[in-house]
């Protein structure tokens, strides 16, 4: 096994080669952190991995256990009325077939599904989890707000966030608890299709279509299987690296649509190598024109960018720059400081839950409980 390391930067073939850091964990760190004590293997066998492969319904009896796993369903499984609520939207169908590929403590599960985008033709996987405030009959007729989670690195063939190990669901737990989280219905798409290039979450000439992926399909397939809300207010994205570029660039260039993002460690500019003799395209696609067109059209609804960043990886300066340029008008910038943090998702999330969980979450739509 290859000696594993929290920031990790794979070589790449020319001309593919680019600064950004990469951030890569997967499930065989999880084999290193429990292999060599029968203590560690019976873990395994009865909690993280216990039901996994199984099915998980979102809204009727789920095969993974006898109970409902996240949906708030009525009794015989149908979709609850709607609240009165205009922004409230109910699963619009089809509904997608997931497998648990993780199971947190307090029972709630992060599972899997493929998903075949209509409008970008790509199709790739997506996890999913939905905190327990989803499965309370107390929300069973509220909408939950989104948060689009994307890996650093080429977020292919995997998305990392899926891994319960970097805590980004226990943490939001923890934060609903301490009032300082919005439940968050959590949706984890991978960023690339295919591990050799980097697409910027752009639809470069020629190439896959992976902003109409982030910013239509996955989207409508939040929307076809779980309880949102409608408007611009319930949508948010969160990322490292490579996926934290992929995120400020969406929320900059569908404000209508996305209102915040979480952006960790990001570059600032489009770097693909694909982009070559697409100057035009990738200027439409670079978070600082993006920025400074929202600056200079009148009426523009506000965006919150939350950027975080480690004190040991650096990269301070073209934050505060992004922030003294851009962050006027209805571009809000926020930075975050993480003291001896590094490139990597732990670190990260320790990040959010000392700030950018609860400033995201406090321009963010609520779920509201039934009285």
């Amino acid at each position: 096994m290859p000696r594993m390391h929290h920031a990790y930067e794979p070589p790449q073939p020319p001309p593919t080669r680019r600064s950004r850091k990469k951030v890569w964990i997967g499930a065989a760190l999880v084999v290193t952190l429990l292999a060599g004590s029968g203590a560690g293997w019976a873990y395994w066998k009865t909690d993280w991995f216990d039901g996994n492969g199984q099915t998980v319904s979102y809204g009727t009896p789920s095969a993974a256990g006898g109970g409902k796993t996240g949906g708030g369903a009525t009794g015989d499984g149908s979709a609850p009325a709607p609240s009165g609520d205009p922004d409230l939207s109910l699963p619009t169908g089809p509904a997608a077939t997931f497998k648990q590929t993780g199971r947190l403590d307090d029972g709630t599960r992060i599972s899997k599904t493929r998903l075949k985008g209509a409008k970008s033709g790509f199709e790739g996987d997506v996890w999913v989890w939905t905190p327990k405030e989803y499965d309370d009959p107390r929300y069973a007729k509220s909408g939950f707000p989104v948060l689009i989670a994307l890996p650093g690195g080429n977020g292919y063939p995997a998305n990392y966030w899926a891994d319960r190990s970097l805590g980004l669901q226990k943490a939001i737990g923890e934060g609903v608890k301490k009032g300082t989280s919005l439940p968050f219905v959590v949706v984890m798409p991978v960023l690339n299709p295919d591990g050799k290039y980097y697409y910027d979450g752009s639809d470069i000439p020629g190439r896959a279509k992976m902003g109409t992926w982030m910013a239509e399909d996955v989207p409508d397939f939040a929307k076809a299987n779980f309880r949102t809300w409608k408007s611009r207010d319930g949508w948010a994205f969160m990322g490292n690296s490579s996926g934290a570029f992929v995120g400020l660039k969406q929320v900059l260039q569908h404000p209508d649509r996305f209102k915040a993002v979480i952006s960790n460690g990001p570059d600032i500019v489009p770097d693909s190598p694909l982009w070559r003799g697409h100057q035009k395209e990738m200027d439409a696609n670079n978070p600082e024109k993006l920025a400074q067109k929202m600056i200079d059209s009148p009426g523009s609804p506000e965006v919150y960018v939350n950027f975080q960043y480690g004190t040991k990886e650096g990269g301070r300066a073209k934050l505060d720059q992004f922030r003294q340029k851009y962050g006027k008008g209805p571009v809000k910038v926020d930075i975050h400081e993480i003291r001896g943090g590094d490139h990597n998702g732990w670190d990260y999330v320790r990040g959010m839950k000392e700030s950018a969980l609860e400033k995201t979450s406090k321009v963010m739509k609520a779920p509201v409980p039934e009285r």
